[in-house]
């Protein structure tokens, strides 16, 4: 017989992703984030409401391991199948991914959980030894793994938490994972020179980077309780977009008129002043990183979309690991994009991501 179970009192749910604690409902902020469960039973719905003004959100989901669908979510409250008469005595592994980031342009952007509905039995879901955190832009957020080469628009379907590097990844590893990131987001500033834009400014709180009264009436900018979740590894992938700052006009920041621009010099270099602010933006975060998760081993990747700043970055890194003697701090060069593995909107795609997954696995195995 069919039973509606409240999120709030079934212990058993496995949360993915940073979020508060509030399970009624279950408010699901980052690329990857959502729940797992093991039950058994014939049949399984979830209840989601959904808001937004601009885009809705996509999700995703497993059944044992294996993706099983990928949707659209509409505005409101009701109930979404995942799975339909299966056998009733045997257990399934069911995990639901939020496919989108937060989205730090719509104040009304969210996706919350409020039930599940089954005629199964619950049982616990065994943690994994591994815990990884992916802290990026675009690329981490799976931006241009869903489409045709040729498409530019900037929509959700064609973002995807299930073929990106960081999933890979982590399914390669058998490891449960996080995901901090933001398209057009860098470590200084965003792709256009906006200073407001930078991943290190918001990684204190739960989602602080998402504007509004809702965000604060659901507590996304609350202080994130770190001790709750420690990884063993966190992977950087940041400094692609203020790469791209150097090449777009000044921003103006429209509450005190002052603006903002990324220089090159007369002979197309870098303003070495804008570099050195970069590369202090690196340090910084690496202190920041260190402080919050003192055990982690931090890999800062970069390469996908270019390498332009690669010795750069790999200098503040050094510069970091000589003022503090933290030496579990590391640099990997990722695989570039190419005709032969882009996806849409001129990211990288799957085959991309792949190349990057099966690079980053070897190189946390040879940590470990």
């Amino acid at each position: 017989m069919l039973r509606e179970i409240p999120l709030n009192t079934l212990t058993e749910l496995k949360v993915h992703g940073r979020t508060t604690p509030c399970r009624s409902p279950l408010t699901l902020f980052w690329t990857a984030s959502g729940f797992e469960c093991n039950v058994s039973g014939t049949e399984l719905s979830v209840e989601v409401e959904v808001t937004y003004d601009t885009y809705e959100p996509w999700f995703s989901y497993t059944i044992n391991g294996d993706w099983i669908g990928r949707q659209m979510l509409p505005k409101g409250r009701y109930w979404v199948p995942l799975f339909r008469g299966m056998s009733a005595d045997s257990i399934k592994n069911v995990h639901f991914y939020k496919d989108m980031q937060a989205m730090s342009d719509d104040g009304n952007s969210y996706l919350h959980i409020h039930a599940l509905k089954s005629d199964g039995e619950f049982y616990p879901v065994a943690d994994k030894a591994l815990k990884l955190e992916f802290i990026g832009d675009s690329i981490t957020s799976g931006e241009g793994l869903f489409g045709a080469k040729t498409e530019e628009d900037w929509v959700p379907m064609f973002f995807s938490a299930l073929r990106d590097y960081a999933y890979l990844t982590a399914k390669e590893l058998d490891a449960e994972y996080r995901v901090f990131s933001q398209s057009g987001w860098g470590v200084h500033n965003k792709w256009d020179n906006n200073i407001n834009g930078a991943i290190p400014k918001y990684y204190r709180e739960i989602c602080s980077l998402m504007p509004g009264a809702e965000n604060e009436r659901l507590g996304g900018n609350r202080a994130h309780d770190f001790k709750s979740w420690q990884p063993q590894f966190i992977i950087v992938n940041l400094g692609t977009n203020d790469v791209s700052s150097f090449d777009e006009p000044a921003w103006t920041d429209e509450s005190t008129g002052k603006q903002y621009k990324m220089r090159k010099n007369p002979d197309g270099s870098y303003c070495q002043e804008d570099v050195k602010a970069i590369q202090d933006a690196v340090k910084s975060f690496l202190y920041i990183l260190r402080e919050c998760n003192p055990k982690a081993k931090i890999i800062w990747c970069y390469g996908m979309l270019g390498t332009k700043l690669q010795a750069e970055i790999r200098g503040a890194i050094s510069e970091y690991s000589s003022e503090t003697g933290d030496g579990n701090v590391s640099y990997l060069q990722l695989p570039e994009t190419d005709d032969s593995n882009v996806g849409s909107r001129s990211h990288p795609g799957y085959l991309c991501h792949k190349q990057a997954a099966e690079v980053l696995g070897r190189y946390i195995k040879s940590l470990m």
